[in-house]
């Protein structure tokens, strides 16, 4: 973009028109992290190494140590971690043609959503599905983060769940820019923090790990259990949906050229699926710490489950108490505000998106920002935390229906069978408002794995939801996309411009066109020619055109 992105549009005397709207919405783009859109060559300066610190930086979240500790505690140490080994594998296969996709087209998997077998409305069920991901962790995370502030300071759990909300939203205001900051400055203080406690219990009490392997759980599984396996993996895959929270970074990774594709490949897959390498590992640390808790420290099963005591506990072996109680609190609260920005962030992406498609109105990314807190705290009142198991098992079905969905669409149909058009496409008037393909395959994945997790396909299909919900999101996309002939993925395949859309090496290109609603000017991938039959239009300008004139129509 052309204009000072960090100055707010001057206030205009006209009649709020749809142009003025347009307008003005283009001329925060910047400060909001080009929400809507493709992010453009002209703003991707970070590095891949920045680009992939920060996305991991997301990943800080204490909620993996709760899981795995919920799900040991249920299913025993066994159960759990081959419950854990299944959760990864199926994240690293999904992730990993979603991330290739977002770090090569730089496009948020909203975005590639649409292009991927759900069509330019069909996406917006899924965004649905990422938001609530996004207010569901926000929560969970947010009362850990209150748990820390009650056991440190002594602060009302009630207090401490709306302070772990209001700090986010100054945070998240300035988007990358700041996120990029805030995640390189607290990584490595975090690091050492987080791994402290692991590591000392393996020196000075190596008894622990036999202690932790024997552990069976409060219903005695000591041996494998292919139910309790699929049970225990069923709460791990709710954080399926994190890629689209690598994502909303990974879209800024710079353009991959001869010189840099190592370095572009190392960050776009260790950013991207590489994210469940450490959250498995956390997962697991998670449970050896409430094994350990549990057999050395009498009333350990009131809080075995609760990072914060989780840390506290093995810090007071090591240091003086005080020093102990401080450490504590400071990891909880660097992990919280690490993992929140993101949440708010990506979440504030996900309800504009749906919002400004459905209404064709944009409202700024910073009034969907309050709309996910303040969802995420009523969940936190209502005390989430007691009910995790119940929440994440149930939201995993979702989750997984959905991207599994599109990572096979992308494998499948796009590379292995070539129905699908392997330049992602998400500009209106340019994809058929539905796709059976992908938005059909996510309701039926979605809906049957649900029934079977309510046990109402019969009791023993209950403990299997997720392998339910991942081979129908597998193999739906090419049986429906063979049966339709693929005719409902583009609904035009020229966009009226002949400038070319990539480089020599497959990139993007940064050459930019001039809009002739918002009068600003962006780059060539998220132009279309207008509807008009004159000049040029820009995705956000076709998204909020109400009468559709300058939508080009179907060839």
């Amino acid at each position: 973009m052309t204009q000072d992105a960090t100055r707010p549009p001057e206030p205009s005397t006209a009649p709020p028109t749809d142009a003025t709207a347009s307008r003005a919405g283009a001329a925060r783009e910047t400060l909001e992290d080009y929400t809507l859109r493709f992010a453009p060559r002209s703003y991707r300066k970070w590095s891949t190494g920045v680009v992939a610190t920060s996305a991991l930086g997301g990943i800080a979240y204490l909620a993996d140590f709760a899981i795995g500790a919920n799900i040991g505690i249920s299913y025993g140490t066994v159960n759990a971690l081959w419950g854990i080994a299944v959760f990864a594998v199926v994240i690293f296969l999904s992730g990993f043609p979603l991330a290739y996709y977002a770090a090569r087209y730089n496009l948020d998997l909203d975005l590639i959503t649409r292009g991927s077998g759900f069509g330019y409305y069909g996406s917006v069920v899924t965004n649905i599905i990422f938001a609530t991901f996004t207010f569901i962790f926000f929560a969970l995370e947010g009362s850990i983060m209150a748990q820390g502030l009650e056991l440190g300071l002594g602060m009302p759990l009630w207090l401490g769940y709306a302070v772990s909300t209001i700090i986010i939203f100054p945070l998240v205001v300035y988007g990358m820019s700041l996120l990029s900051k805030l995640q390189l400055w607290t990584t490595p203080l975090w690091l050492v923090l987080m791994v402290l406690p692991f590591v000392y219990l393996l020196i000075s009490h190596p008894e622990s790990v036999e202690t932790f392997f024997a552990y069976q759980g409060e219903e005695g599984r000591g041996t494998p259990s292919l139910g309790a396996v699929m049970l225990a993996a069923g709460v791990c895959l709710s954080l399926i949906a994190q890629i689209a929270e690598q994502i909303d970074y990974l879209r800024f990774m710079p353009p991959k050229t001869p010189e840099n594709s190592r370095r572009w490949w190392a960050a776009t897959i260790l950013a991207g699926p590489g994210w469940v390498i450490f959250g498995a590992a956390k997962q697991v640390v998670g449970l050896f710490l409430a094994v350990y808790l549990l057999a050395t420290v009498a009333g350990a099963s009131a809080f075995a489950n609760e990072p914060v005591r989780q840390f506290l506990e093995i810090y007071t072996n090591i240091m003086p108490a005080w020093l102990a109680l401080t450490l504590a609190v400071i990891l909880v609260v660097i992990s919280q505000i690490k993992i929140n920005v993101t949440n708010a962030y990506s979440g504030s992406l996900a309800w504009t998106n749906s919002y400004t498609r459905v209404t064709k109105h944009y409202p700024g990314r910073l009034v969907f920002l309050g709309v996910n807190l303040l969802i995420a705290l009523v969940l936190m009142e209502a005390n989430m935390f007691d009910f995790l198991n119940t929440i994440l098992g149930f939201y995993a079905n979702c989750g997984m229906a959905w991207v599994v969905v599109v990572a096979s669409d992308i494998a499948i149909n796009k590379y292995l069978l070539g129905i699908s058009p392997k330049v992602p496409e998400f500009r209106r008037g340019m994809l058929y408002a539905v796709n059976p393909v992908g938005f059909g395959s996510m309701l039926v994945a979605a809906g049957v794995s649900i029934l079977a997790f309510f046990g109402l396909l019969g009791e023993t299909l209950a403990s299997y939801s997720p392998l339910v919900a991942i081979g129908l999101a597998f193999v739906l996309p090419p049986v429906i996309a063979l049966a339709t002939g693929g005719r409902y993925y583009l609904r035009r395949t020229e966009d009226g411009i002949d400038v070319p859309m990539f480089d020599e090496h497959g990139n993007p290109i940064g050459a930019t066109l001039h809009c002739q609603v918002c009068d600003q000017d962006f780059e060539r991938p998220d132009m279309t020619a207008s509807g008009t039959g004159s000049g040029h239009v820009c995705s956000l300008c076709l998204s909020t055109d109400r009468e559709g004139r300058h939508v080009l129509p179907a060839s």
